[in-house]
């Protein structure tokens, strides 16, 4: 399927609860610099409009305001014009629901159907899985609009990601022992390299 000139309708969130520790407990976790940054680079690099963090703590959503405001509108905008161009993409939200609607509002869609699909380092049972080919080709179709949904921590629960309406297949490690252990931004980064790169 040839790629048209347009970009395709994808948006990633960077969710924060519900995730698991290490323990299995259900926590909401920090919002970190770098996932403000370097995120919002490679979005703006692959050419995705939106970037949601994804927290229900006002203070920490404050954080990442005070954040883009430096860099923004503050002395960071007139120091560096690169790093202000590259977090054009990042929005809040307190919740998925929240970034949804946003999500639509640019679309423009009103009601519009938006495929949800989380991303994980294992499968996850009883969830439809989307193979990374699968979904780079339907993100060229006009009718199709994905919210890309990444998490933080040791992972969403099971239960968040059963309300969604798939999976997208794992990013594999070297044989033999396939480790998966990425930080969130090196995964976005193959990701969207792969669902969005010029290959």
């Amino acid at each position: 399927m040839s790629q048209k000139a347009k970009l395709p309708k994808l948006a990633i969130g960077l969710l924060h609860y519900p995730m698991k520790d290490r323990r299995g407990n259900v926590v909401a976790t920090n919002i970190t610099n770098f996932d403000i940054h370097d995120i919002a680079r490679v979005a703006r690099c692959y050419g995705v409009p939106r970037y949601y963090l994804i927290h229900p703590v006002p203070e920490q959503l404050m954080f990442v305001e005070r954040v883009l405001d430096h860099w923004r509108v503050g002395e960071g905008a007139r120091y560096n014009e690169t790093r202000r161009v590259s977090l054009e993409p990042v929005r809040t939200a307190a919740s998925l629901e929240q970034a949804l609607k946003d999500w639509r509002q640019f679309l423009g869609s009103g009601d519009a159907r938006i495929l949800k699909i989380v991303t994980h380092a294992r499968t996850v049972p009883q969830m439809p899985i989307y193979l990374i080919k699968e979904l780079r080709e339907m993100l060229w179709e006009d009718h199709c609009s994905v919210f890309l949904i990444f998490g933080t921590g040791y992972g969403m629960t099971d239960d968040f990601m059963r309300k969604q309406d798939g999976l997208l297949e794992s990013l594999k490690g070297a044989p033999p022992d396939d480790f998966r252990h990425l930080s969130v931004r090196s995964a976005v980064s193959i990701y969207l390299d792969r669902l969005l790169g010029p290959w």
